[in-house]
């Protein structure tokens, strides 16, 4: 299966809190698009493993990707490695993505950092035919995406570009409720989080807001670049 975009995140709940207005919309002009979780965020204050694949199942329904996968890496532990850029390869290879979306290229969780620069990396050597791998006994060809984009996270990063995802918020909202274990929720009786509070939960929307207030729209999710944007038109930029 060969998809538009494929969209990396350390943890499952990262991609749906930061990219998942652009994943709706490019889904909804008839993309196609997977999601690829690197751990199963098993460090996590609540809920456990367990509950998150479930959670990561139903946020992706509700997205409609084509397909998700996680690669079990060790939540907290991992390593911008052979053996970890290895495993990012063959799955860059298996769905050989125009685009990669993946974590913030600094943030409050040390993963998110380590995260982005392993996806940024895995990126680069995917396309050099020596690196051999295969997949489910299949060698693989090489594959480069096109470009590797980087979604903004807890930090308020400044944007190198932004998407309006006016009318698709309420699609993404209901995808990161999914996590329910996670989320702010009045009547759970598990430890508070950085993330669980109403607060929080509010920031997705009121962030969302305030990128779109800037380019004039209602609702807008930022990236970062690795290089320069290049437009074919100068009125390709209205």
């Amino acid at each position: 299966m060969k998809l538009d975009i494929l969209a990396i995140g350390s943890h499952p709940d990262d991609v749906e809190l930061s990219c998942a207005g652009t994943i709706a919309k490019e889904i909804h002009r008839g993309k196609k698009v997977g999601i690829l979780d690197l751990t199963r965020g098993e460090l996590g204050t609540r809920g456990s493993a367990e509950i998150r694949d479930k959670e990561a199942k139903a946020a992706a329904n509700i997205l409609g990707v084509e397909v998700r996968h996680n690669l079990g890496f060790s939540d907290g532990f991992f390593q911008n490695d052979k053996a970890h850029k290895l495993e990012v390869i063959k799955m860059l290879r298996k769905y050989k993505p125009e685009i990669v979306l993946c974590n913030a290229i600094d943030d409050r969780h040390i993963d998110h950092g380590r995260g982005s620069n392993l996806v940024s990396d895995a990126c680069f050597l995917s396309g050099l035919r020596r690196i051999e791998t295969s997949y489910e006994g299949e060698e693989q060809e090489a594959w480069r995406p096109k470009q590797v984009y980087h979604y903004i996270q807890w930090k308020n990063l400044k944007p190198d570009f932004v998407v309006d995802v006016s009318g698709f918020m309420d699609k993404k909202i209901e995808a990161v409720l999914a996590y329910k274990s996670q989320f702010f929720n009045e009547n759970s009786d598990e430890p508070q989080t950085p993330i669980s509070s109403s607060n929080f939960l509010d920031s997705i929307d009121y962030r969302a807001r305030d990128l779109g207030r800037l380019i004039n729209t209602d609702h807008a999710e930022g990236f970062n670049v690795e290089r320069l944007v290049a437009v074919d038109s100068i009125f390709d930029l209205i």
